[in-house]
């Protein structure tokens, strides 16, 4: 079972899916918790980074911006962006469950769904990666799919992850969703430092469609192991 969701190679094909702009969570994550050294020697990694909106911000900002996708469409799209506005980043196509990056390496590190759109042994597997390439106490913002959303209907295949939906905002695909025990056992070897249950009701359509996520962000490091 694959720990990429295909429909995405397809997907960034279609101009619709190909985001231009970061969104205002990431902005503030990256404003907020950006160590206190020059930006262009602050490295800043998105794993799953699609079309590269997120990392385009960074990048402007003058940070150094990193980032992987498994999607050649979507990387090429932003490479070309990047190079068409004079903006430099390291932009890769890969499986982020197997990182190509040193040990220690990034200062923040952040994630839009890519982990609710892998197995669950993807997400275990990228979590790992995760704390090698983030240095000592680094932050990882991550946004994750909740058991509370309308799309999680039934039960999950072996891997975790639910497929063929067509209930709901989330359709299509493999999505793997997560409850605050699934969130927990994650990040079991972290500090979460903050976690909330963000959630939408569509108040317009009359089955009243929840759309529920966890934004959270986790510190590179177990509370107990510094007790």
């Amino acid at each position: 079972m694959a720990t990429f969701d295909e429909i995405w190679a397809r997907r960034y094909e279609n101009p619709k899916y190909r985001n231009v702009y970061p969104y205002t969570e990431v902005v503030s994550f990256v404003f907020r918790n950006a160590p206190q050294k020059p930006r262009a020697e602050t490295h800043i990694l998105e794993i799953g980074c699609g079309t590269g909106n997120n990392l385009w911000f960074a990048a402007r900002e003058g940070f150094s911006a990193s980032g992987i996708d498994a999607s050649e469409t979507a990387i090429n799209f932003a490479k070309n962006r990047f190079a068409s506005e004079g903006l430099k980043a390291d932009l890769r196509v890969g499986d982020f469950t197997k990182l190509p990056f040193d040990d220690c390496k990034f200062d923040l590190a952040f994630e839009r769904a890519a982990l609710s759109l892998t197995t669950r042994d993807g997400a275990i597997a990228t979590v790992s990666e995760l704390r090698r390439v983030l240095r000592p106490d680094a932050l990882f913002q991550f946004s994750l799919y909740s058991d509370q959303d309308s799309s999680f209907y039934r039960i999950p295949d072996d891997d975790g992850s639910v497929r063929d939906i067509t209930v709901g905002q989330l359709q299509d695909g493999q999505i793997r969703f997560y409850s605050l025990n699934d969130v927990r056992e994650l990040f079991r070897e972290w500090t979460i430092e903050r976690l909330k249950l963000i959630q939408e009701t569509d108040m317009t359509r009359p089955e009243r469609v929840v759309h529920s996520y966890w934004l959270g962000v986790a510190r590179n490091g177990s509370a107990d192991l510094k007790s």
